[in-house]
């Protein structure tokens, strides 16, 4: 298969799937969105892939959704499938968290393991993303986090209460900060760090006996631990987060004041006034 968005390959019953954006350090675009998608549904139909490898290509794994595709930077951005641009519905009813949540949900439900490798920044969207993959492993040095809680929204996916404990859940999603990718593992956010350059030698000996194991073993196992947090309300959960986006991103006191000034001003000065008190007293991000 042919990609404009992302780097495809097959390889000892590995599916790689590499965000191919580094001039954009991978900002997920409906299109690139798209590419992971099918790549991740190829994967599934070829019974020679065991399991899937996501990466980045470039400084980052990921920066987060590409907002110049989403929230007007275009004259007619782009929207992704199954968007509901219909006067009823979409000013409304969140259909850009509603379109977040229907593609991770894709990793959830695919019948094969996805495994995440992050380096340097994974931010907003590019946690959830890596939060919905099945097992991450990340660089020590790697920044994760989503600083948008901020100022903009909270979560379109709301990862934060099934990824850790109530006190970190808190204080992460209230604060916006970032974590380094030691401190992700010592959490349990993510399976293991390792050093930055030997991340992807130790990645390839975690999965390579991995990729030995009958696909339909590793079926049943993840569907049977998935079957669990469903039971527990995860998918529910995920679904009711939504409207919290709605009201928090346009109905909110103060709801917008990020974008307008990003519009008058610039994103630089907007993300200085976000990010800028939390700067001053060293905190990453």
């Amino acid at each position: 298969m042919e990609f404009d968005n992302i780097l495809y390959k097959v390889e000892d019953r590995i599916a790689t799937i590499t965000l191919n954006r580094p001039e954009k350090r991978n900002a997920l675009s409906p299109g690139l969105r798209r590419d992971i998608l099918a790549a991740l549904e190829s994967a599934e139909r070829d019974d020679d892939v065991t399991i899937v490898l996501i990466e980045g290509a470039g400084s980052s794994f990921c920066a987060g959704y590409d907002m110049n595709s989403y929230a007007g930077g275009d004259e007619h951005p782009e929207r992704p499938a199954g968007w509901n641009h219909s006067p009823l519905y979409e000013s409304w009813t969140g259909q850009f968290p509603r379109s977040c949540l229907r593609d991770w949900l894709r990793i959830w439900d695919l019948m094969k393991p996805v495994v995440a490798k992050i380096h340097g920044h994974c931010l907003a969207g590019g946690s959830e993303l890596m939060s919905m993959c099945d097992i991450v492993f990340a660089a020590d040095d790697c920044l994760i986090g989503y600083p948008p809680t901020r100022a903009q929204s909270t979560p379109d996916i709301e990862y934060f209460p099934w990824k850790m404990t109530m006190a970190q859940a808190k204080y992460l999603q209230l604060t916006g900060h970032s974590v380094t990718g030691t401190r992700a593992a010592e959490m349990g956010w993510i399976a293991k760090s390792f050093p930055a350059e030997e991340l992807d030698e130790q990645v390839a000996r975690e999965l390579r006996p991995l990729a030995q194991l009958h696909p339909a073993m590793l079926a049943a196992n993840k569907f049977t631990l998935n079957q669990s947090y469903e039971t527990m309300g995860f998918r529910a959960a995920l679904q009711a987060s939504v409207p919290w986006y709605v009201l928090a991103r346009g109905f909110r006191p103060g709801g917008g004041e990020f974008q307008t000034k990003a519009a008058a001003e610039g994103l630089k000065k907007a993300l200085a006034w976000r990010d800028g008190p939390f700067k001053e007293e060293g905190f990453a991000l």
